[in-house]
């Protein structure tokens, strides 16, 4: 499927690695950053690029590990840095000098609070975010479930979905290709997209470098329930709350205006995903759970909400939106509201920043 109109396909070398970027808008617009989740790239923004206005140079890249961008592994006992290195060197070999305007996915919510510990912002979007305390495992405060972080990493990804995407498997039977789990995970029930659209999202996906440096990355045993913990390499390992949490954005100093934007019906960052160990084992579909107390169930949207509370009381700037009928990927099915609000946000704070 050919980019739509005013999009760009751009490879760059930079000092770490080789990107790729969908691109729009002129070179000396105002940077918006569009980072991707987990199991999707670049182009899952493309076709909110062309109706994005010309005072901004979009940048949409694909981060290390999925898309076209040099397949190097990822070092998942820095958490989400790799991916913060990676941009701040797309910048600089970009010749981008000034603070960009940044919007994480799901994953790419812990890409950006890593930009920010060591680079300036002019505001941070959080789509959907991973929780402050990363994936699986942990309580509403932080605290682990056990001390090795079981029920977290790559060892919690489903091997079925890894199977299938290595078999770049579409069968319409088949629960795990990765065509139903865009369907049932990102976007909201009954929602679909032109069948050409999905064709374009799902071979990017099959892009993924999959093994122990990319997704799921290697797997690790664990004496606690349910008997799995993280390793040290990959994607889903950098997610687990041992490697990944941005609870320290309240520390920031300037601290940049946050919009926090979450489809009320996401499943993947929810109070009570299906992926969390802490529901599975309640529900009886992983034997052995030793019960709420020992693992609860990881409330994520409260857990985001928490810490942007205290972001605001320690001085930050917060809006928040939720996105009724939504789920995990709001700028997909709910595109026209969730650029509206995007926009809106960010004319505001460009607004405030001329004033001052």
């Amino acid at each position: 499927m050919d980019l739509l109109p005013g999009v760009r396909s751009v490879q760059v070398d930079t000092e770490r690695l080789r990107v790729h970027l969908l691109e729009s808008g002129p070179a000396d617009g105002v940077p918006l950053v569009l980072l991707h989740g987990n199991l999707s790239t670049g182009r899952f923004y493309e076709h909110l690029m062309p109706r994005i206005p010309d005072t901004y140079r979009v940048l949409a890249p694909d981060m290390r590990g999925f898309g076209d961008t040099e397949p190097l592994p990822l070092d998942a006992t820095r958490g989400l840095t790799d991916w913060a290195d990676d941009l701040a060197a797309l910048l600089d070999a970009l010749g981008i000098d000034r603070p960009p305007h940044l919007v994480g996915w799901s994953t790419g919510a812990a890409a950006i609070t890593a930009f920010v510990r060591t680079r300036p912002a002019a505001s941070l979007t959080f789509l959907d975010p991973v929780s402050p305390y990363g994936y699986g495992g942990v309580r509403r405060d932080g605290t682990p479930n056990a001390d090795d972080h079981a029920g977290s990493g790559a060892g919690s990804v489903n091997p079925q979905l890894v199977a299938s995407l290595a078999r770049h498997d579409d069968d319409p039977g088949n629960p795990f290709s990765i065509r139903n789990v865009m369907r049932s995970l990102f976007f909201a029930p009954g929602f679909t997209l032109p069948a050409e659209r999905e064709d374009v999202l799902v071979a990017e996906i099959h892009k993924t470098l999959l093994g122990d440096d990319g997704y799921p990355g290697d797997a690790a045993t664990s004496p606690h329930w349910p008997g799995v913990a993280p390793g040290v390499r990959g994607i889903a390992n950098a997610l687990s709350p041992k490697y990944c949490r941005w609870d320290d954005i309240v520390d920031l100093d300037p601290k940049p205006p946050v919009l926090w934007t979450h489809g009320a019906l996401d499943l993947v960052v929810s109070d009570a995903s299906p992926l969390d160990f802490g529901v599975l084992g309640a529900q009886g579909l992983v034997p052995g759970w030793p019960g709420a107390h020992e693992f609860p169930v990881q409330p994520q949207v409260t857990q985001i909400r928490d810490v942007l509370q205290r972001y605001a009381a320690a001085g930050g700037s917060v809006r928040s939106e939720m996105f009724e009928g939504s789920a995990h990927g709001p700028c997909i099915d709910a595109e026209d509201r969730w650029l509206a609000v995007l926009l809106a946000f960010l004319a505001d704070v460009r607004a405030v920043d001329t004033v001052s």
